[in-house]
């Protein structure tokens, strides 16, 4: 099955920083990719560069074959590629479907319907309704965003990012910070989401990457060491002496 998202050779030069370092990573519909490495791995710079956030010194990104490399960051969202950032980035003052319906706007905006108030427009509203029934908030609607728990708002940036319609999501560390039982609702989540998108995780959470992720791509020092499925990475003798330590 060909990949959905491609990168090849992505490389990242910050003056004589080399923070990604010729780096090679597909992601498919119907799987879970998680990137993992110590802090300064270049994980987070790698999310940046796919969505556009940074632009890319060296290689090459295509979406379904189509290269994206050069493409803006607004451009890659209304594309199909959607992400999470690491700090909540929710509007907590508007309520929990204003949040949605904002960010399915932002999508598709109507500059032309200058008649009509952006409250009302059918499709965001469509949009966000859709997004919350799958992230599970549906029920929570109408909350202010800002009431909501650690672990739901973490939920409703998912539904923000699913409002815009992605076929791609780039999810950096959903998981930070939460409890057991929030932890549980967002692995859940991240299976049903994975049957009809392609999903890069990248997290630090190592018991919830083994249990959720198809592959796992290990970074060092903005290099990739190792690619595979969650029991050859568990066995990799290398990746457990630069990364897991040699007795997980």
């Amino acid at each position: 099955m060909s990949a959905l998202l491609a990168v090849e050779k992505l490389t990242r030069r910050f003056g004589g920083l080399i923070a990604v370092n010729t780096v090679n990573i597909d992601l498919h519909r119907g799987e879970v990719h998680a990137v993992i490495g110590t802090n300064g791995a270049g994980k987070s710079t790698l999310i940046n560069m796919l969505s556009g956030e940074i632009a890319a010194s060296e290689g090459r990104i295509t979406l379904e074959g189509e290269d994206i490399t050069t493409r803006a960051q607004s451009r890659r969202a209304r594309d199909g590629v959607g992400r999470s950032y690491q700090r909540t980035t929710i509007f907590p003052e508007f309520s929990v479907h204003e949040n949605c319906r904002l960010s399915a706007q932002a999508a598709a905006p109507r500059p032309w319907a200058i008649w009509e108030a952006s409250a009302r427009c059918s499709a965001s509203n469509a949009a966000a309704d859709e997004a919350l029934a799958a992230a599970g908030l549906a029920a929570d609607a109408q909350r202010i965003a800002g009431t909501l728990s650690h672990g739901a708002k973490r939920q409703l940036e998912v539904a923000m990012c699913l409002a815009t319609r992605p076929r791609v999501l780039l999810l950096d560390e959903p998981l930070a910070g939460m409890g057991a039982e929030e932890t549980e609702r967002m692995l859940a989540l991240l299976t049903q989401l994975k049957t009809s998108h392609a999903i890069l995780l990248v997290e630090h959470d190592m018991d919830a990457v083994f249990r959720i992720a198809d592959r796992i791509t290990v970074m060092v020092n903005g290099a990739v060491i190792a690619t595979g499925d969650p029991d050859a990475i568990r066995n990799n003798a290398e990746v457990r002496t630069a990364y897991l330590g040699e007795d997980h």
